[in-house]
């Protein structure tokens, strides 16, 4: 099968999307399909894999997207011969599957990545809530009607779709991890480098430093906990624009100083390393839709501390697998002193959060992604018959 991925930006911006893309197609291709990422910018990028399709943008400041509202024409050309495509970002990338994908009756997916509100007001924070949603309101839905799937990687989004007038059948199926990368016997990294004892309990984010990610709430929360228990240690791995934000506010807090910890970019190898080394993954997150980072932080056998909202808390159990918190500063503070005090609670959690990582396998995953995949395909041979149809492909095609 000829899949076609579509998304507005691609390596090299980090992202759990990203990430997704380029794992997800790794395991297809294994299958022997071929798979083609559509997208935009970067024309110099010395991609690593086979099948990048890039088409000229405009830069958006340093946002790492680039602006264009058509793809190069032999890119155009090369989308329009696929099996399938599947959507990961509903807006450029969204329309143009719609506009040269649907005439020719070729399969559309889409796969809502993102709490686009919550973006919204992380990253336009002046522009009053009911923007967000009511832009939302009246893309998103008729948005879903156009194409053939809407999947959705957690079922708490899945009704928050639903919320929002969104009326097409949604498929609930979890962005898959590759489990081996992160199970095993890992080598930690040292923590002599970080110059922690043994006995210290190191906490541990990775993931952007990025607004929507709430971590001067976590930083808040740390401080609390550092106040009380000297031997707690945090350490935040990946970079960001709120990155020197984030500096500023451990430099200026004598409680946070020595302390916390930033890697900067660390290699994603390298992950597994840096898990094995730690006691316990903290996010203070509340606009994921499916984290990728907790999954990984579980099957490397760590227990999860995070704020029960859609995403986090469809995988966190509270009490099982990790704890949950609501997004009371004090509530949080006081569930991660807990988290911290605590070894054998830490130890029990690790256990299940180990266990239950297994459903997020990407063989998993990614067999019922192809499977929805095959169903349309098999759906739109009957439906690419007749002289009109033949007709439009034709002009679609050449023109």
């Amino acid at each position: 099968m000829r899949i076609g991925m579509m998304a507005d930006v691609y390596k090299p911006r980090v992202s759990g999307i990203t990430h997704y893309i380029s794992l997800n197609k790794r395991y297809l291709e294994e299958k022997g399909h071929q798979v083609f990422v559509f997208t935009f910018g970067n024309l110099d990028y010395p991609d690593d894999e086979a099948n990048i399709i890039r088409s000229p943008g405009l830069p958006l400041v340093d946002t790492g997207y680039f602006l264009s509202f058509r793809y190069a024409p032999e890119a155009k050309k090369l989308l329009q011969s696929m099996d399938v495509v599947h959507v990961h970002h509903p807006f450029l990338s969204g329309s143009l599957a719609l506009r040269y994908c649907r005439p020719l009756r070729i399969p559309v997916v889409f796969t809502n990545h993102t709490r686009y509100d919550l973006y919204m007001q992380a990253y336009f924070p002046i522009l009053p809530d009911a923007f967000g949603e009511t832009f939302l309101e009246a893309y998103l839905p008729s948005f879903c009607r156009a194409v053939d799937l809407v999947i959705s990687p957690s079922q708490s989004v899945a009704d928050i779709l639903g919320k929002i007038g969104i009326t097409s059948p949604v498929e609930v199926i979890p962005n898959g991890v590759d489990l081996k990368h992160f199970k095993g016997n890992i080598q930690p990294c040292a923590r002599s480098e970080f110059n922690f004892d043994p006995e210290d309990v190191v906490l541990i984010y990775t993931g952007r430093l990025a607004p929507e990610k709430n971590l001067p709430f976590l930083l808040r929360a740390f401080s609390g906990v550092a106040e009380t228990y000297p031997y707690v240690r945090l350490v935040l791995v990946g970079v960001g624009p709120d990155q020197d934000t984030l500096k500023d506010i451990v430099v200026n807090n004598p409680r946070l100083k020595g302390r916390v910890f930033f890697t900067g970019m660390v290699a994603y190898q390298d992950i597994p390393s840096y898990l094995a080394m730690s006691d316990g993954f903290v996010t203070t997150s509340v606009t994921e839709v499916h984290p990728l980072s907790v999954i990984e932080a579980m099957a490397s056998g760590l227990p999860i501390l995070g704020i029960n909202s859609p995403g986090v808390g469809d995988i966190v159990e509270d009490g099982h697998n990790g704890l949950l918190s609501s997004d009371d500063l004090a509530a949080f503070t006081a569930k991660m002193s807990l988290f911290v005090s605590q070894p054998k609670l830490r130890k029990a959690l690790a256990k299940e959060a180990c266990d239950h990582a297994d459903r997020y396998a990407i063989e998993r995953t990614s067999q019922l992604v192809m499977e929805q995949y095959q169903l349309l395909v098999s759906q739109a041979s009957r439906r690419q018959n007749g002289f009109r149809y033949f007709v439009r492909s034709f002009w679609e095609r050449w023109r």
